[in-house]
């Protein structure tokens, strides 16, 4: 099991950067790369909750949202082709007093076959820089929606 934690500060309030991540519509894969169209299905959306499958690249997870705290957002797979176990995601949004938001990410990746154990092995190597990135270009994109420009955040990653 490998477990990647990542950090990004945007300009995005947390109800900005939530909305953004809650978007299941058309033109998801725009603010994560990882969430192709094509792959894109909302099985249930409810007022803090959503089951979703959604993935690119041969890779597909299927997730049941949940952010009853506006602040936290718990993704938990509950059925993918390569992950399994206690795989996930897990979004802490803190408020700035500059009125921006500190995202923390925490993402678990238990491989559920030989594939998933080669893949999170190799996340585990290079997940923080690929997954940073992948986040850094998701925050900007979100920032650039809500506000018409593409902003920067400011992004650092722990290990």
């Amino acid at each position: 099991m490998t477990t990647i934690h990542l950090h990004q500060t945007t300009t995005a309030t947390p109800e900005q950067f939530l909305a953004g991540l809650t978007d299941f519509g058309p033109g998801r894969e725009e603010l994560f790369g990882n969430s192709a169209d094509s792959y894109l299905e909302l099985h249930h959306e409810g007022p803090h909750d959503a089951d979703v499958t959604e993935g690119s690249s041969g890779i597909w997870e299927r997730l049941h949202y949940d952010w009853t705290d506006p602040h936290r957002v718990v993704m938990t797979t509950t059925d993918s082709n390569l992950w399994g176990g206690a795989s996930g995601h897990t979004y802490t949004l803190t408020q700035q007093p500059t009125g921006g938001t500190d995202v923390d990410v925490v993402v678990v990746r238990d491989g559920k076959n030989l594939r998933g154990r080669l893949l999170a092995i190799v996340l585990g190597a290079f997940g923080t820089r690929v997954l940073g990135k992948q986040l850094e270009k998701s925050v900007e994109a979100i920032e650039a929606r809500n506000q018409g420009t593409s902003g920067k955040g400011t992004p650092t990653s722990e290990g």
